[in-house]
């Protein structure tokens, strides 16, 4: 049965459009302000009537009224009710998203009407939704189960570009998921069964990236005792994938741009070109646009690579698919694991909700693990998640004044030790030296302190 749910500022009219839609084809609930729902309820509802005075509350902004209303439902048609003097902002309401507006007061039989319509287009794009994922195929529905109307967007520019040889530069914060769209152009590509290889540029020392990308022959330096075959001629005839591109030095963007435009690559040391057929897909989690202006990237090369631009929404602009995410990572844990967790606690969801999550889906994948690891029974519950997820937590060091201050000093700071490393290693995905940069020690200290506190860099990945 469908689920409406009503929203008015005044309790006569909210009385009235809800007896209006009350019938044995949907349950209806009413609310005279947009209400706080527990996480695990919002895409229950499949219709949102709301007054615009309600809706936009003290916003100036149609838009961004409309998304903090699709955050709390997101699988919802909105429509909007409107006075005979706010056509205009109702208007505004549907280009910015809402499935149509009504003018009060408001009939029952075109009440019904415009809801039946939002029913039958609900249907439609379940439809829709169906043939897409007989498009992605059984491996990636996971990835592509997505409630998330950006995400949903990325998504179609996926399927848009994946069967081209069209180079796509992806680019998103740290964590949101660049190197598995790589992945997923790849798979449904012409060039699926062929070689698909990932290359992180940042995590390859400065003085070997060139040889890494395009090989060397024997001799050609020191310490070259062999041919090697660079990444460009291993991923002939299929995709590769140059991960944190604005990482390498001017001297490597000279040379991959010749790459770009000659369809051909060089070994260090080698007199002949050799031909390549390879599609590229390239990743960054900075402005590459800014590093321009700024003279740390060219220009040229970004245009080459900026072809078909995909940007990825972080986290806490999809938080509409925790659950899911949260549900496909702990099947998984499950199974690496041997746990038997079958849900999470409402007062975790809500934490999450409530979460920046500036490590992204890769932090919340870390997190759960994490949580898995220590939880014995088959819910996630509060112990088991980092206290910053609770807004109302104690302060993150408890003192306990029955230890002597000694002890109490040590413990504090192996907790701050713990819960810096965990975020530092989370923000690098597990890279070593870029961790240890950022706090200002050596890689030997930076493992040492891991390895105290039982941290492994693939967790962090």
């Amino acid at each position: 049965m469908r689920k409406i749910f009503v929203i008015t500022g005044t309790r006569d009219k909210l009385s009235s459009v809800a007896d209006k839609l009350q019938s044995g084809r949907a349950r209806v609930e009413k609310s005279e302000r947009i209400p706080e729902i527990p996480s695990e309820e919002r895409s229950a509802v499949d219709t949102v009537v709301v007054d615009l005075n309600s809706l936009l509350g003290n916003s100036q902004s149609v838009d961004r009224a409309l998304n903090d209303l699709y955050s709390k439902f997101p699988s919802a048609s909105v429509v909007v009710l409107a006075g005979s003097d706010q056509s205009q902002k109702a208007v505004e309401a549907v280009k910015a998203g809402a499935f149509d507006y009504l003018t009060l007061p408001v009939g029952r039989e075109e009440l019904e009407l415009v809801i039946e319509k939002a029913r039958q287009a609900d249907i439609r794009h379940s439809e829709l939704d169906y043939l897409r994922d007989q498009f992605w195929g059984d491996e990636y529905k996971d990835v592509v189960n997505t409630k998330s109307r950006t995400m949903q967007e990325v998504l179609r520019k996926v399927r848009q570009v994946a069967d081209t040889g069209t180079t796509v530069l992806l680019s998103g914060e740290t964590g949101t998921g660049k190197s598995l769209i790589a992945r997923l152009i790849h798979a449904h590509s012409g060039r699926r069964k062929k070689t698909f290889i990932n290359v992180h540029c940042g995590a390859i020392p400065d003085s070997l990236v060139e040889s890494e990308l395009f090989g060397h022959e024997k001799g050609s330096f020191t310490g070259a005792i062999k041919r090697k075959i660079g990444k460009f001629e291993l991923a002939d005839s299929g995709t590769i994938f140059l991960d944190e591109i604005g990482t390498i030095s001017s001297a490597v963007q000279i040379k991959l741009l010749n790459v770009l435009q000659e369809r051909q690559v060089q070994r260090i040391g080698g007199e002949s070109a050799i031909p390549l057929n390879v599609r590229v897909i390239a990743a960054t989690n900075e402005d590459l646009g800014r590093m321009c202006a700024d003279g740390k990237f060219r220009q040229d090369l970004f245009y080459r690579l900026n072809v078909f631009p995909i940007v990825l929404p972080p986290l806490r602009d999809r938080k509409e698919d925790i659950l899911h995410l949260s549900r496909v990572f702990i099947s998984s844990f499950n199974t690496d694991l041997n746990k038997n967790v079958d849900s999470i606690s409402p007062e975790v969801l809500d934490a999450f909700m409530e979460y920046d999550w500036p490590g992204n889906v890769r932090e919340l994948e870390n997190v759960i693990e994490r949580a898995c690891i220590l939880e014995t029974g088959s819910q996630l519950t509060r112990a088991s998640f980092p206290v910053e997820f609770f807004t109302d937590a104690a302060p993150r060091h408890h003192t306990d004044t029955e230890m002597p201050l000694g002890p109490a000093r040590q413990a504090a700071i192996e907790s701050f030790e713990l819960d810096y490393l965990t975020r530092l290693l989370t923000s690098t995905g597990g890279r070593i030296s870029p961790a240890a940069s950022k706090a200002g020690i050596t890689t030997r200290q930076l493992n040492k302190l891991m390895h105290k506190h039982g941290l492994d860099k693939k967790l962090f990945k």
